[in-house]
């Protein structure tokens, strides 16, 4: 049985206790209800009578209140004002009015005055707890009596149904008899639609939703054409799902079967798009219904699909190894009824369900950059299609949500729609959640939330209309929750009866959604049974001509084995080197300080110091290499985008990105003022968030290739808190779904003492990921390699992501230092020879990073003039060509891997396997011993670690 998670204190039947063909009522205490949400306004003033049944409000209370208002209205509670503002229209009694009357709580107009307040306070309660009581579950398991809207609450009573009270703004206001007014309240809130929206903080879209709720016949809102087209699309969907169960039995395919009603609502919210101004969907769905989706809204051809059953299909659009046919991605331009089109992008999807939320976004706001709509933001529409339990089980979604309002982040809003089966895999809701809804994570950004029963297709439908113009009005997310049930098991080949027998014995015998419909159009005249038999009968035989065409191909298509991937390209030089008066020209612009910032004195001289260096050509420092190599592509007209977590000044106070007043705040960004040209520089902070910020930047890049987009982590094991965005997309999307980005991803990495948690960017792992030239891993020693590195990833015409290894006390280290001609001149290198010992070695010494510096200041405290210490820039791909040639110069007794990682860590075991290779001899190992933590917490062991590796790797032979 499907369960919603229990409130405290609510007790549930058991599975087995369900009556035939009725329908679940529970009881929820009012202890209960009370601990798990606010039912009422709190108010300190207001006198409580709380027996469990009743709501009294004291007469005298009632007096004084009546009293200040006469004096002067503004002096009470806006919600009193009105009362007794609408009681003086009405010509009804007036407490204390009356020249010597005495005001009673007996008085029968003094009781009519607690029974109207009773009824503002009864709307209020339905607007707000509707939704936890309405008709929501197609099976009718989750039906709950909630006795917060007994009108006993209230003060009002059954004998007060006739009676005429003020409804306030309930569906245009007026007077109206209690009946009525309970009557639209029900309908309005605890129907087969029903909304959330009372937690919103904007009284004017809580305003707005209501006046599109209150007293609306929902099903009046269509016309009978679009009831058929409406039926039309739930037949296509359960004819497809059908065609597919019974022609590849027992083939996975994670159907959309008890939720088909979102064929139709995707159809309508396409639509709709035209009128609203949205030119693109950029779209996420997991495996659920993705298959429906590709053939009955982005009308992905059906013999392509049918293909993918086939064993022999192999994946000629794709290179690499490919993806399962329920993960890939599709575009599509579709054509409305209105003739407008509107572009349809889905992108590809691990099994990890939500991942996919912040590359959509990402995409999104890449598009919107792209068509120019950064200013409204309404062209393009985020959607996100989500399974009941990933929403409120994976963090990555409330990542996602939060990233909604922020301004390097947000896309104008996007239409969440949550395909609401009622259980995830086995797991019941009241195990999965602590919530009521499983949308209860959505409430954080103070959205509206419809749920909507899956079975009244009329309603899902207006609600995802609803959705879109709210979008489009307010710029916000917003959720359609699409409450149905999963006909067969996770996927085609459980057996969920083992777990939930009878849930599935109703499921069984439930009616299709079509044949619930189809009967509410036969009984209005609006379509015969025996026309929807022959749309039916028509659509089947569309899909067996595809589907014998398909097996002819099958026929004939051959499995071979892939070819593996490849880039050669990546180790061709690529010309990065800039004039020097260029660099000049843009150093110059990015030390001016700005006028009318008055800058804090330490920034200022921050920037003294950077132009004397420009101007003495060096020694430049690591900040401004970058300062320089991001100056010089804008204004070579390559856009840059920069976030990450305190990226504006930099972890460690270096880069200073963004410059404030010491006074006001207002703020300057020195490489947007370049020159006049300039292409775009954006600069972000982003939340405390790695999955969800480095897949947003993954899409963003993806879209926007011939932008750099770099993500920097504030130290680099924090990108542990993204290895599902590194694992299946940085480093897969190629190979899987032929989907390459250009990110940086900028990792500081260095051992100096501060512990586990902050010295290593983990270098192994990235390294383990590396193959068919899927990526490059980089780290540089030197400023002027950074600068070129950067450059190259922006210039070199084709797009690759980078992880680049940065440094941490190098920033500021005079050792760690270019001159200017080092940027006017030549380009990246992959593999840096010894400046000092450059031919003649008896002993090499091979490294990366940072303890390049400490071997050579080492060496040179020995005096020792045999060794060559040679730099490995790039491991992956590692440019053996030029590493052999530059220790052939050195007729070497010795070669030896040195790092400060330990042995099972940092890049031992990628190098060491290629060396031997490469050399034909053994390569000896100089470092930490293996280790299961990264690094010594104590700063006082990391420096005898540090001194015992420099001896081992210059002192011992």
């Amino acid at each position: 049985m499907i369960l919603n998670a229990a409130l405290p204190g609510a007790t549930f039947p058991s599975e087995n206790s369900r009556s035939e063909g009725s329908a679940w009522r529970r009881k929820l205490s009012a202890s209960a209800a009370l601990a798990a949400m606010t039912t009422l306004p709190a108010r300190t003033d207001r006198t409580l009578a709380m027996d469990g049944a009743s709501l009294a409000y004291s007469g005298a209370l009632l007096e004084e209140y009546y009293a200040r208002w006469v004096q002067d209205p503004a002096s009470v509670d806006s919600s009193w004002s009105a009362l007794f503002e609408s009681w003086t229209r009405s010509g009804g009694p007036q407490p204390g009015r009356r020249e010597g009357a005495v005001f009673s709580p007996q008085r029968p107009e003094v009781g009519f005055l607690i029974k109207q307040r009773g009824v503002y306070e009864l709307i209020y309660a339905y607007r707000t707890l509707g939704h936890f009581v309405a008709d929501l579950d197609p099976l009718g398991f989750n039906r709950f009596t909630f006795d917060e809207l007994e009108l006993e609450r209230f003060g009002l009573g059954e004998e007060d149904l006739e009676s005429e009270f003020d409804s306030a703004s309930l569906a245009g206001g007026g007077t109206r008899p209690l009946r009525k007014i309970l009557e639209i309240l029900r309908e309005s809130f605890c129907g087969t639609l029903a909304v959330e929206f009372m937690h919103m903080h904007a009284f004017a879209q809580r305003r707005w939703i209501a006046e599109r709720l209150e007293g609306t016949s929902i099903p009046k809102t269509f016309s009978g054409e679009e009831r058929r087209r409406i039926l039309q699309a739930i037949l296509r969907a359960e004819e497809f799902e059908s065609f597919l169960h019974t022609r590849y039995v027992g083939q996975k395919r994670f159907s959309l079967e008890g939720n088909e009603t979102l064929i139709p609502m995707l159809d309508a919210l396409v639509e709709a798009c035209p009128a609203h101004g949205v030119d693109r969907i950029v779209m996420g769905m997991a495996h659920r219904g993705r298959l429906n989706v590709l053939a009955n809204v982005l009308q992905q051809d059906f013999k392509t699909i049918f293909d993918e059953f086939s064993e022999n299909y192999f994946p000629e659009g794709v290179l690499g190894d490919g993806d399962v046919r329920y993960h890939l991605g599709f575009e599509a331009v579709r054509k409305t009824s209105s003739g407008a089109v509107v572009t349809i992008g889905l992108a590809p999807n691990p099994s990890h369900l939500e991942l996919v939320d912040p590359v959509v976004e990402g995409k999104a706001r890449a598009w919107e950059r792209r068509l120019g709509d950064t200013a409204e933001r309404r062209k393009v529409l985020p959607l996100l299609i989500h399974g009941d339990a990933s929403f409120m089980g994976q963090g990555i979604v409330q990542e996602t949500l939060n990233l909604s309002q922020l301004q390097g982040y947000r896309t104008g809003g996007t239409v969440h729609i949550v395909i609401n089966n009622q259980i995830g895999f086995t797991t019941l809701p009241q195990d999965a959640r602590s919530t009521h809804h499983c949308t209860g994570i959505a409430r954080m950004l103070g959205i509206p939330i419809f749920h909507v029963n899956g079975d009244d297709p009329l309603a899902a439908v207006y609600a995802i209309r609803l959705a879109l113009e709210y979008r489009q009005l307010f710029q916000r997310d917003t959720v359609v929750d699409l409450f149905g049930y999963r006909r067969h098991g996770h996927n085609e080949g459980d057996e969920p009866s083992f777990t939930q027998p009878t849930l599935y014995q109703a499921i069984a015998a439930h009616p299709k959604v079509s044949e619930v419909f189809l009967d509410r159009l036969v009984a209005s005249g609006e379509m015969s049974r025996e026309e929807a038999q022959a749309y039916r009968k028509a659509f089947v035989e569309q899909l067996a001509a595809d589907m014998a065409e398909s097996k002819q191909w099958a026929t004939r298509a051959k499995p071979k084995l892939r070819e593996r991937l490849s880039c050669p390209r990546l180790l061709e030089p690529v010309r990065t080197a800039v004039e020097t008066g260029e660099l000049l020209a843009v150093g110059r612009a990015i030390t001016q300080e700005p006028a009318g910032i008055s800058l804090n004195p330490k920034i200022a001289r921050m920037l003294q110091d950077r132009r004397t260096a420009l101007e003495q050509k060096g020694p430049i420092l690591w900040p401004f290499a970058e300062a320089l190599a991001f100056g010089s592509l804008l204004k070579e007209g390559v856009p840059v985008r920069l976030s990450g977590q305190d990226s504006r000044r930099g972890t460690f106070s270096q880069r200073h990105g963004v410059l404030f007043d010491v006074h006001s705040r207002a703020s300057y960004v020195p490489l947007a003022h370049v020159s006049p040209e300039q292409a775009l520089f954006c600069i972000y902070n982003s939340p405390l968030s790695e999955n969800a910020v480095l897949g947003f930047d993954f899409g963003y890049s993806l879209d926007y290739p011939e932008a750099l987009i770099l993500w920097e982590a504030q130290y680099g094991d924090f990108a542990n808190g993204a290895q599902a965005i590194i694992d299946h997309y940085l480093a897969s999307s190629e190979s899987k779904w032929g989907t390459v980005c250009n990110l940086v991803m900028l990792l500081p990495h260095g051992y100096e003492g501060q512990g586990p948690e902050h010295s290593t960017a983990r270098i192994e792992r990235f390294l383990q990921l590396c193959a068919e030239d899927n990526m490059v891993v980089a780290q540089c020693s030197t400023p002027a390699n950074y600068f070129h590195i950067l450059r190259r990833q922006a210039l070199r015409g084709f797009v690759k992501p980078l992880v680049l290894f940065t440094p941490k006390s190098l920033l500021r280290d005079p050792r760690c230092s270019s001159p200017l001609s080092d940027f006017s001149e030549g380009g990246f290198e992959e593999i840096l020879p010894d400046p000092l010992r450059p031919e003649g070695a008896r002993r090499v010494l091979l490294c990366s990073g940072k303890i390049y510096y400490d071997l050579a200041a080492y060496r040179e405290k020995l005096g020792e003039k045999t060794t060559a210490i040679l730099r490995v820039e790039q491991f992956y791909p590692l440019h053996e060509e030029k590493l052999s040639r530059l220790l052939s110069a050195h007729p070497a007794e010795e070669v030896l891997w040195c790092q400060e990682e330990p042995e099972n860590m940092g890049g031992w075991h990628f190098m060491e396997r290629r060396l031997r290779a490469l050399l034909g001899r053994e390569i000896r190992y100089v470092g930490r011993e293996a280790s299961a933590s990264t690094a010594a917490g104590s700063l006082g062991v990391h420096r005898l670690e540090q001194e015992w590796i420099c001896r081992q790797a210059l002192e011992n032979r």
